[in-house]
């Protein structure tokens, strides 16, 4: 994180560019590092866009359980970005037919529920969605779904 920025939304965008060229050895260095910035909020908001880009990259990788579990033991002690990687795990589990529990997909964030109707989701996932699903719209959504399966 080299320079000093003062704005913190030059120190955002400076986090995402050093996330998006941090080497695969140096990404637990500088997850750990961003969370220590003053503004809190906006720190764990860059750990979450990285989470997010590199957990959507590696959905389909032999090495997405490892690498979440290295960034779950990171972020552990953070509410936000421990919740997220738990989704997209869960995620992965939905869309790879492993196992899951319902509990967990019907008390998961409005952004997973999305997420689990527009990702190929095997069709108990979108049954639970289309029944219980939190919103209006995830249960709209897996009702769409559902029939494309």
């Amino acid at each position: 994180m080299a320079g000093a920025v003062i704005d913190e939304h030059e120190r955002y965008a400076r986090y995402l560019l050093e996330f998006a060229n941090v080497a695969e050895a140096d990404e637990p260095e500088l997850v750990r590092a961003v969370p220590t910035d003053p503004d809190q909020v906006m720190a764990e908001a860059a750990v979450v866009r990285h989470l997010d880009l590199r957990a959507a990259a590696l959905q389909g990788d032999r090495g997405f359980p490892a690498w979440a579990a290295r960034m779950g033991e990171l972020v552990g002690g953070r509410r936000f970005p421990a919740r997220r990687l738990r989704e997209w795990v869960l995620l992965r589990a939905l869309t790879r037919d492993e196992d899951w529990r319902e509990a967990d997909l019907t008390s998961a964030s409005d952004w997973l529920q999305r997420r689990a109707c527009a990702e190929p989701a095997v069709p108990a996932a979108l049954a639970v969605l289309a029944e219980r699903g939190r919103p209006r719209r995830v249960r709209a959504a897996a009702l769409r779904a559902r029939e494309r399966v």
